[in-house]
């Protein structure tokens, strides 16, 4: 399964590319490997070639051309483009692909689709994790010295002029992709879809993390094993994967969105929806994990479809064993049912019917048997509860309601009230950066002594100056006279985000005695055949 990897970068040193493609580097630090004299070790039976360079070597060849283009001469600039291609370890065995056509076929991909830019191709026989798998890294200059076809991916008519630097956007990484799994299919080699993504989307940096926490995992498990101990980890989980496990878990059990919510929410986890699309915000973050760099198993089409799929086996099982037992008409079994979907939404203590409403309404005789069945249950549910807290009189449970609605309404405005200091420090956060972007234009006004040079000076950055003196009187109306650092109110903003998941789960547990107990007095009430306490709907859609 050959993957394809794309890395940007802007170093000015065209040669510490050629330094890492032919000799040994630390997989973690990415610093140079040393003998035992301080030499540099080479890597073994490796390919390397050059293209577009004509006699002279790659970085000079590189630097030569952008100082003729005057191009890649500011530091923000990128200076080369690095894309590997990586093999399958069995085609190898299976496949019988060698070094030298990999080799082959990862120049004959860089004049194909890198025309026109100076270009390093080299083939490596073994990965850093040691699973075998022979991968060929393409190293471009970003800037383009020769005129080039149109390809598909390219939309703009600079993507194929001379002295004009290369793109690599999303179109061009697609395209590049299908040809990829193209050359493989042409040469028999094994090839995954690389155009669709995966459950689980493990990106650059996570991997990393990963291989660094599990060497550190196993550097302190060898201490713990060598006193003759047993270690309780052995495996390092980065805290994707183990949002992944918990998200998975809830998937299982969830038939309903809100359930699902519900239940991510009593684990700290917060799903947020935005333009279709879904994030979740552990407590230790300030800024939410999106689905797309979790894995396709997380997006809002992909849980949704779970979340029906787990509703209909609930069904379909609950039906299988309605059938399968020869004594239950063929009504009961769809009373049955209808039960069962009741009690997915709610496991708890629900409310009584009021059969004749119902029956006026134009119920039949059906749901007439279903309720009378339901409200004995949900009676004998509500009597029992109501033993188990303890009451000895109505009017304790009167008043248990009432401190429970109270409770309810004192953690929702205890939750309400989180929200302002963080809009707040939000707002100081962007007052800061706008503040930083334009202080040293506007300072640079001060260098200037001529008052027709200010003028005209003042006029060029008209719109930076009056950012600057919007966050001046920001500040001053807000009484900072020193502006907090970057990481202070980052900080900040984080403990609110934990202090608000914290208020919200204490405001849901409250919410839910409140119902409880409500639902449990409107049952006793059925139950005496008085008048049942109304439900406050206009203060329930308010919170």
């Amino acid at each position: 399964m050959a993957t394809f990897k794309h890395i940007s970068s802007k170093n000015a040193d065209y040669g510490a590319a050629e330094k890492y493609l032919t000799f040994a580097h630390d997989e973690f630090s990415m610093k140079p490997t040393l003998d035992e004299n301080g030499r540099l070790i080479p890597r073994e039976n490796f390919r390397i070639a050059t293209i577009g360079c004509g006699d002279e070597d790659f970085a000079i060849a590189c630097m030569r051309a952008n100082l003729r283009y005057g191009k890649n001469q500011k530091r923000e600039d990128v200076k080369s483009h690095h894309y590997i291609i990586s093999f399958d370890p069995r085609d190898g065995t299976d496949n019988g692909l060698t070094v030298d056509r990999a080799q082959q076929l990862g120049e004959e991909f860089c004049k194909t689709h890198f025309r026109g830019h100076q270009a390093l191709v080299c083939t490596h026989p073994d990965g850093h994790n040691h699973s075998g798998n022979i991968h060929v890294h393409i190293v471009i200059n970003s800037l383009r010295i020769e005129e080039v076809p149109l390809l598909p991916y390219m939309d703009r008519p600079a993507d194929t002029r001379q002295g004009c630097k290369h793109r690599c956007t999303d179109a061009a990484m697609e395209y590049f992709k299908s040809e990829v799994m193209e050359m493989c299919h042409r040469e028999n080699l094994y090839q995954i879809d690389l155009l669709h993504g995966s459950a689980n989307r493990v990106t650059e940096r996570e991997y990393w993390a990963q291989k660094k926490g599990q060497a550190e995992l196993d550097k302190r498990n060898g201490k713990i094993t060598a006193d003759g101990l047993t270690p309780r980890t052995t495996k390092f989980e980065t805290d994707k994967e183990k949002l992944r496990q918990t998200l998975r878990k809830v998937l299982d059990t969830s038939t309903t969105f809100e359930q699902f919510s519900t239940l991510l929410v009593r684990q700290g986890i917060t799903v947020k929806e935005s333009r279709g699309r879904l994030s979740y915000l552990t407590p230790d973050r300030i800024k939410p994990i999106t689905a797309r760099k979790l894995g396709d198993d997380f997006d809002r089409a992909a849980v949704l479809a779970r979340l029906e799929q787990n509703a209909h086996r609930v069904v379909e099982e609950r039906a299988a064993t309605l059938k399968a037992d020869k004594n239950v008409p063929k009504r009961s079994v769809m009373e049955r049912l209808h039960e069962k979907q009741t009690a997915v939404k709610n496991d708890g203590i629900q409310r009584t019917v009021d059969i004749a409403a119902k029956r006026a309404e134009g119920k039949g005789i059906g749901y007439e048997r279903w309720a009378k069945v339901h409200n004995l249950k949900q009676m004998a549910k509500a009597y029992a509860i109501y033993e188990q807290y303890g009451f000895a009189s109505q009017e304790e449970l009167d008043s248990a309601v009432a401190t429970a609605q109270a409770n309810m309404q004192k953690s929702y405005a205890a939750l309400k009230a989180i929200d302002p200091k963080i809009a707040e420090q939000k707002t100081i956060q962007d007052w800061i950066l706008k503040y930083i972007k334009t202080k040293e234009v506007c300072k640079g006004i001060n260098a200037i002594k001529k008052e027709k040079d200010r003028t005209a000076y003042k006029q060029k950055h008209e719109a930076d100056f009056i950012i600057y003196e919007s966050a001046r009187r920001y500040f001053d109306s807000q009484g900072i006279k020193k502006l907090p650092t970057n990481a202070t109110i980052r900080a900040e903003i984080q403990r609110l985000i934990v202090e608000k998941n914290a208020a919200y789960n204490a405001y849901c547990a409250d919410k839910e005695r409140f119902k409880e107990l409500q639902t449990i007095q409107q049952n006793l009430a059925y139950m005496r055949n008085e008048p049942q306490p109304e439900r406050n709907k206009k203060h329930e859609q308010s919170l």
